[in-house]
């Protein structure tokens, strides 16, 4: 191709914004969509309607380089099926959603037979990623990923593009990632739980902020943080701290990786209990902790619901505030010979 030009099959947060990123990089799009994207034409692109396969293909040169950013499920099945007629040997199809990996394994396989490039391309970076500059994790043959490097190369951050083998490896890598977010999202979490708790009057946003400048655990997730409390960017809207409802969605994709340790007999107990905590915030297990309160009620008469004097038990049973180690420490290592 003379010029650089990409079909992205889907223009909402993520594909939406890579045709943005594209557009003021040069990079031509032909876009198909469900919806109207009026302001994605004014900066140039051809959006078409979600069924226009045919005109989709002829507007794209070959090798046609088409990114799919689409829910992970029987959809991409069903635009494969749809799509396929119109594409030609030699062209390449990215699946840039959170495909099972199993999945993308056997839709590389469905394309190839028919001479057609099929790279599962994990994208990460969220939408603001996807505006400037997304990491993509890609898997596939060697050469489909050849034709769409330079593209890819334009739309990531320096160092955010990494070509990870073969079929399959680029959903994995990207479901490990994800995992490895949960695990994060949980511990900064939990440590929020904690400053909040505290009988201290902490500034939460400046200490976030600290967070973020040089310390150990600085992160992007830290700076989310910082900036939810200061209203500020994505956060401009959003409620303050304290009416944020505790109701965790997702999408279910760590779910699969969970399931793959126990496969694999792989210990992965930070992300499994962060996969668990998510549930738990859903409030679906009520008959579960109706179930401990009879047994505890049972064998040692404790109370059906709230009890202010078994809080106060709870707040001030400790005498001494010793650790173990001090505790379980032998005379040999208080008195050294």
């Amino acid at each position: 191709m003379s010029t650089q030009e990409l079909g992205i099959i889907g223009l909402g947060h993520i594909g939406g914004n890579l045709a943005r990123q594209a557009l003021e990089k040069d990079i031509r799009i032909v876009g198909m969509d469900t919806t109207a994207k009026p302001d994605i034409e004014e900066m140039g692109a051809t959006v078409l309607d979600a069924d226009a396969y045919e005109t989709f293909a002829e507007e794209l040169s070959q090798p046609r380089v088409i990114y799919l950013s689409l829910p992970a499920g029987p959809l991409i099945d069903d635009e494969l099926n749809n799509l396929l007629p119109h594409l030609d040997d030699g062209d390449v199809i990215m699946d840039g959603g959170n495909s099972f990996w199993r999945d993308s394994m056997r839709r590389e396989q469905q394309v190839w037979d028919d001479g057609i490039y099929y790279l599962d391309t994990g994208t990460s970076g969220g939408p603001p990623g996807a505006r400037t500059a997304a990491c993509f994790m890609v898997g596939g043959r060697q050469d489909g990923f050849d034709i769409v490097e330079p593209i890819l190369d334009t739309l990531s951050v320096d160092q955010g593009l990494v070509y990870t083998g073969g079929p399959g490896t680029g959903h994995f890598v990207k479901l490990v990632h994800n995992g490895v977010e949960f695990g994060m999202l949980q511990a900064i979490g939990e440590g929020i739980e904690l400053l909040e708790a505290s009988s201290f009057d902490l500034d939460m946003e400046e200490i976030l902020t600290n967070w973020s400048h040089g310390s150990v655990i600085r992160s992007w997730l830290v700076e989310l943080m910082a900036k939810g409390f200061r209203h500020e960017d994505q956060f401009e809207d959003a409620p303050d701290f304290e009416d944020v409802p505790n109701y965790i969605e997702d999408t279910g994709e760590v779910n699969w990786l969970v399931e793959e340790a126990i496969k694999s007999e792989t210990p992965i107990p930070v992300i499994s209990q962060a996969v668990q905590e998510l549930f738990k915030s859903r409030g679906n297990q009520k008959h579960a902790y109706q179930a401990i309160a009879m047994m505890r009620h049972g064998f040692g008469y404790h109370p059906f619901g709230e009890s202010e004097a078994i809080a106060a038990e709870r707040e001030k049973g400790m005498v001494e505030d010793k650790s173990r180690i001090e505790i379980e420490r032998s005379p040999y290592e208080e008195n050294p010979l």
